[in-house]
């Protein structure tokens, strides 16, 4: 059965390209337009939409405001379609937390690069979100809800002993997986190198909340960023992120433009095979919820050059895609809830 999807935005043009690029996969059927959030909540209620793909500022109630209503009396997937703005980002990393399943950045329309690439995500963010079940209306979404700092555990001088380096992949509900995980992380954790699936225009954001609210440090990828204890990385979303060696034999970020990689970029097919090859047994590679299968390949390839690896379970994932594509492949060693990711990782040092 085709996947239902309304598109709710204040912009005639962009409603128009959205339709236009969903009605190329046979697998989505799109029900419907609102230029509003009260025409959109008349059409929810009448057509019962599968997914809803969302902008954030419209008139009459902006995005967020209409979110928090959705979300607590019909519960339905989510996806933020928002523009480049500061203010933009910002709003659609608030929606994310109000339950939001995932969040893409308006293409421009002149760029054909940028359209192809937008078409792609488009579609498969959809199909992601057709996977996401909430409960009836008026009950809470059934995602987890991590705290946003869990105590970090005492006595540990972890970095310090340790020469191990952390990967980590994650795609739709990575957001609240990788706040969960890292919030409960020691100060002198391993360096982490993290590849989330999200817009260029908002991983900055992203790493600057992430900083705020865990007990690390947490940064965008920029080339030649040192990876050191007690820091995460996150992958720019528009570069792909590597590891090397740098000439004083520190660990390193490597940042590359290029084509799409398991149809992402920043794909983690590309992080896990750079840590296969430079970092080897010294790697421990986690792959956390999202649909597809970037990255399973490259986590068997992990393994193979000696890493620990470890992924999350299918009932504490927002979509069990990548984590259950890199069992398949046999390059999973260990599958574990949500909240046991960080200690089991710990425990592997």
């Amino acid at each position: 059965m085709a996947i239902k999807t309304l598109v709710v935005d204040d912009s005639p043009v962009v409603r128009n390209v959205l339709s236009r690029e969903l009605a190329r996969d046979p697998e989505i059927t799109v029900i419907g337009t609102a230029p509003d959030a009260f025409v959109a909540r008349d059409k929810i209620v009448t057509l019962h939409p599968d997914v809803i793909t969302l902008d954030i500022e419209m008139p009459k109630m902006d995005g967020i405001t209409f979110l928090k209503k959705l979300m607590e009396w019909y519960p339905t997937p989510v996806i933020i379609v928002s523009g480049l703005t500061p203010k933009g980002c910002s709003l659609s990393l608030e929606a994310l937390d109000l339950g939001a399943v995932d969040v893409i950045e308006k293409p421009a329309l002149t760029n054909e690069r940028a359209m192809t690439d937008f078409s792609t995500r488009l579609i498969d963010t959809v199909k992601a979100a057709s996977l996401v079940r909430f409960r009836q209306a008026g009950a809470p979404a059934q995602r987890p809800r991590p705290a946003l700092v869990a105590p970090k555990p005492a006595g540990h001088a972890i970095g310090r002993r340790s020469n191990k380096l952390v990967a980590i992949g994650a795609s739709t509900g990575g957001t609240e997986a990788l706040k969960d995980v890292l919030g409960k992380m020691p100060t002198d954790c391993p360096p982490i190198m993290i590849v989330q699936h999200m817009p260029g225009t908002f991983t900055k954001a992203f790493a600057e909340r992430l900083n705020r609210q865990t007990p690390i440090e947490v940064l965008e990828a920029e080339d030649g960023l040192e990876a050191r204890p007690g820091r995460a990385i996150i992958g720019n979303g528009d570069l792909h992120l590597l590891i090397r060696r740098g000439a004083a034999g520190d660990w390193q970020a490597e940042t590359r433009d290029g084509p799409l990689v398991c149809r992402h970029k920043p794909s983690v097919e590309v992080l896990f095979n750079s840590f296969a090859k430079n970092v080897g047994s010294l790697g421990i590679g986690v792959m956390l919820t999202g649909m597809g299968r970037d990255g399973a390949e490259a986590m068997k390839n992990m393994r193979e050059a000696g890493a620990r690896t470890v992924a999350q379970d299918e009932k504490s994932c927002v979509v069990f895609g990548m984590p259950k594509e890199a069992i398949k492949t046999g390059g999973v060693e260990k599958i574990v809830p949500l909240d046991r990711v960080t200690d089991t990782v710990l425990s592997l040092l």
